[in-house]
């Protein structure tokens, strides 16, 4: 099997430098709280064997989509929802539900239940919970926005569920950003 040709970009951003990675079909990766090299083993351990290539059909996607990809980690409001991504790797409860976490435009939030009935299964809302931990592609599918069924934060593991206080904190600040105020869970 010939390896995956990924392009890779590191872009600053508030919380430290945001990488993705692109196919030639779509974004593949991305996210904070990886180094390069963490977010290569991750692609190898999901697609196979990769090769990081700066020109070609991954790169020249990197190139078509970076000014969506520089909007979006800067804050800016952005429709994510026409930028080609590559989940087809994924398991399909988890496409199905990223797909539907896309459709959640900017300033808008969901709760699990509520994606949970959009893709047909009214009572999974902790396997949609999951297949949010699971997203790939942190922030151009825009798990943040999805909340508790109460009107608060809920979960949320961001890029790695290293420190819950601290995802929790990245999320609040990303909502915030879109003019989105919501409260944490007491107790």
């Amino acid at each position: 099997m010939p390896p995956v040709e990924i392009a890779v970009l590191t872009l600053p951003g508030p919380w430290g430098p945001y990488l993705v990675a692109t196919t030639e079909r779509g974004v593949a990766a991305a996210g904070w709280a990886t180094t390069k090299e963490a977010l290569l083993d991750d692609l190898r351990r999901r697609l196979g064997p990769v090769e990081v290539v700066e020109d070609g059909p991954a790169a020249d996607l990197m190139a078509a989509v970076r000014p969506m990809l520089e909007a979006i980690v800067a804050g800016e409001p952005a429709d994510a929802t026409s930028l080609p991504i590559d989940l087809d790797d994924r398991p399909r409860f988890d496409q199905i539900v990223l797909g539907a976490v896309r459709s959640i435009g900017w300033g808008e939030t969901a709760s699990y239940g509520a994606i949970a009935r959009q893709v047909g299964a009214p009572r999974a809302s902790r396997a949609v919970g999951g297949a949010l931990g699971r997203n790939p592609i942190s922030l151009v599918i825009p798990c943040h926005r999805v909340i508790a069924s109460d009107g608060t934060l809920g979960g949320y593991g961001g890029d790695g569920w290293i420190d819950r206080d601290r995802e929790l904190s990245r999320k609040e600040a990303l909502l915030l950003r879109e003019g989105v105020t919501v409260a944490r869970r007491r107790g």
